[in-house]
C-alpha cells in the first residue's frame, strides 16, 4: 500500500517520501482522510467549477465563487472561508495550502470592494490566518507561513479628531511578499509593505515598512537584524531600514 499511496501524493508533491517507520494503520487513516477531502472538493462541480484535485476540509466556504480562480491541488483545512468580492478577484496558484479556520477575504464591502488577493504556486499558510485584499495583496511562490498570520492592506484615516474615525475613509497601498520567504507564526504585515525575496520574518513580528531581499526580520515594529548570505552574491545594503 505504501508505494501506490506515495506515488499518488507525489502528483502534488514530487519530493514526498513516506518514512519507513510509518505503520500501515497510519497509511489507511491518511488515505481515508484524503479521500474524504477529495470528495468534498468534487462538490465544486455542482457549482460549475473544475475542482482540479481540490482537497477540502469540513465546512469550507467559497463566497463570490465567480471571482475566485484556483490551480491544481488546492488544500484547505476545516472552516476556511474564501471570498472573492473585489474588483480584481482572488487567485490561488497550484499546490496552495491554507490551514484550518483561516479567512482569505479580499473585502466585505459592496460600497468599496477591495482590489485583489494573489497567492502563488507552492505557498503554504498555517491555521487561523487572516488575509485581506483591500489595497491588493500578493504573495509570491514558494513561501512558507506559520499560524495566525495576518495581512491588512489598508489603513483607516484618523486625522480629524472632531470626526468619527469610522467615517473618515481609508487609504490603500497594498502588500507584496516576494518569493521563497519564511514567515513565522503570529506575524502581522501592514499596508504599504514590500517584503523582498528570500526573507525570514521571526514569529510575532509586526512589519510596518518594506524589507530588502534576504533580510532576517524581527521585532515590534519589525527591523532587519541580519542578512542571509549567499555564496558569491553580495548582501544587499540595509542601512536605510536597519
Amino acid at each position: 500500500m505504501k508505494t501506490p499511496l506515495q506515488n499518488w501524493v507525489r502528483r502534488r508533491n514530487p519530493h514526498f517520501v513516506i518514512h519507513p517507520a510509518v505503520p500501515t494503520t497510519w497509511l489507511l487513516a491518511f488515505a481515508v482522510r484524503t479521500a474524504g477531502a477529495l470528495m468534498r472538493g468534487s462538490l465544486l462541480w455542482l457549482r460549475g467549477r473544475n475542482p482540479q484535485g481540490a482537497m477540502l476540509g469540513h465546512n469550507v466556504q467559497f463566497n463570490y465563487l465567480s471571482r475566485i480562480r484556483f490551480g491544481r491541488w488546492l488544500k484547505a483545512g476545516d472552516h476556511v472561508r474564501f471570498s472573492g468580492l473585489s474588483t480584481g478577484g482572488l487567485t490561488l496558484g497550484h499546490n496552495v495550502s491554507i490551514g484550518a479556520y483561516s479567512q482569505v477575504v479580499v473585502s466585505t464591502s459592496l460600497q468599496e470592494p477591495g482590489e485583489h488577493i494573489y497567492i502563488g504556486n507552492q505557498v503554504g499558510i498555517g491555521e487561523f490566518a487572516y488575509l485581506g485584499g483591500g489595497g491588493g495583496l500578493r504573495i509570491e511562490a514558494n513561501c512558507i507561513i506559520g499560524q495566525y498570520f495576518s495581512c491588512h492592506p489598508e489603513n483607516h484615516c484618523h486625522a480629524d479628531v472632531d470626526a468619527l474615525i469610522r467615517l473618515q475613509g481609508v487609504t490603500r497601498r497594498g502588500i507584496h511578499i516576494g518569493p521563497n520567504c519564511w514567515i513565522g507564526s503570529k506575524v502581522t504585515v501592514l499596508d504599504g509593505v514590500h517584503i523582498g525575496e528570500g526573507c525570514v520574518v521571526a514569529a510575532g513580528a509586526v512589519v510596518t515598512r518594506s524589507m530588502p531581499a534576504r533580510s532576517v526580520v524581527a521585532g515590534v515594529p519589525a527591523r532587519v537584524i541580519s542578512v542571509r548570505e549567499t555564496s558569491g552574491v553580495p548582501a544587499p545594503h540595509i542601512a536605510a531600514v536597519a
